[in-house]
């Protein structure tokens, strides 16, 4: 069931384009990420589904309603900001049951409300305390429930978690996951970490400049990106990319050449089309499908040096240097080398992506 339809929407700052002609549907109970590169548009948009800006052409709709000109507080949506913007002279108990204050509730309901929010994000212990007096994953546990308090159609986040330290990120991206799974409400997600988008997201939307670039679970954008924009984006570390040239094709299968070497026999998505034989393409490859061998130049498909050697305990990143440029393998175990060993390095066929000069997955 469609709850939240945004069709055709812009967006102009006097000669800016921030949003352009975009259209996106978000069913009820699901959990979506936007997700982008700061400047992409992400955080207008968001904005604009809670009326905080105004929607230069286009409409959204809300459960089937047109709420392109209601006022935010009309809209049945509750925000979560990425500062906590917590009452500081309000106890924990008060800044959860402010809106519901605002919105003269009795004070039965209000108090009940705020206790049934707090048991929820265990926050029972701190009710009487104030902002300073918490760390800040509790003020943000505060700011999520005065947004839950309102029993709300929406929920929306703008970047909720970068504030925290790397270690409070980890636990409240669980605390969140457990709070969507219980309450199975809609939750749109605003952030440039894709950790946080892969790790909570039923469905993500990937924004570059002011444009839907791909829509997909995160899987689905992991294993096939739609073009070099989402394969670079997606993904830690990042994925190789590679020119090539373009040798046999027959049908989906297409034979390429790195840097002059024996051809590497791979297969697209589409059959190939025009420029076909000759042409120059990209390959994409990530690091866990680039594999270390013994040194071979004439049997290796790419031959390099080992660089530097990044140390992660479970793995391993390597970056090696390579006739093509640095590359980036990730290994797991430690008996690989140092920096300065000449390794052979091998490619998942499997896993190869190939890329037209447009950016355009084949």
């Amino acid at each position: 069931m469609q709850h939240v339809d945004l069709k055709n929407i812009s967006k102009r700052y006097g000669t800016f384009q921030a949003i352009t002609d975009l259209s996106l549907t978000i069913e009820k109970g699901e959990f979506c990420a936007l997700l982008g590169p700061s400047g992409c548009g992400k955080s207008t948009l968001l904005r604009m589904i809670a009326g905080l800006e105004e929607v230069t052409e286009g409409q959204i709709l809300i459960n089937g309603s047109d709420v392109t000109d209601t006022p935010p507080a009309k809209r049945g949506i509750a925000m979560v900001f990425q500062s906590y913007a917590l009452y500081p002279h309000l106890t924990v108990r008060q800044n959860i049951g402010f809106s519901l204050s605002v919105a003269h509730a009795a004070k039965p309901d209000i108090e009940k409300r705020t206790n049934e929010v707090a048991n929820m994000l265990q926050l029972d212990e701190l009710l009487n305390r104030r902002p300073a007096q918490l760390s800040g994953g509790q003020r943000q546990r505060v700011a999520i429930g005065r947004a839950l308090v309102r029993e709300p159609e929406v929920f929306l986040f703008d970047e909720p978690l970068s504030n925290l330290d790397a270690l409070l990120r980890v636990q409240m991206r669980l605390e969140l996951a457990k709070l969507h799974k219980r309450l199975k409400a809609t939750m749109i997600y605003v952030t440039h970490d894709q950790v946080e988008a892969m790790t909570l997201a039923d469905k993500i939307v990937v924004l570059d400049n002011g444009r839907i670039s791909q829509i997909g679970s995160p899987l689905e954008l992991y294993n096939a990106p739609a073009n070099k924009f989402v394969a670079s984006f997606i993904g830690t570390p990042a994925m190789n990319f590679l020119p090539v040239k373009a040798g046999r094709i027959s049908g989906r299968s297409v034979a390429v050449s790195v840097a002059g070497r024996p051809p590497i026999q791979i297969q697209t998505r589409t059959a190939m089309g025009h420029p076909g034989e000759g042409a120059t393409y990209e390959i994409g490859i990530r690091p866990e499908h680039v594999h270390l061998v013994p040194f071979d130049k004439s049997k290796n498909d790419l031959p390099g040096t080992i660089d530097i050697v990044e140390h992660l305990g479970n793995s391993s990143v390597l970056h090696v240097d390579t006739q093509t440029g640095p590359l980036i393998v990730e290994t797991r175990g430690s008996n690989f080398g140092a920096s300065g060993d000449k390794v052979g390095l091998t490619f998942d066929r499997s896993n190869i992506h190939l890329f037209a000069s447009n950016g355009s997955a084949l």
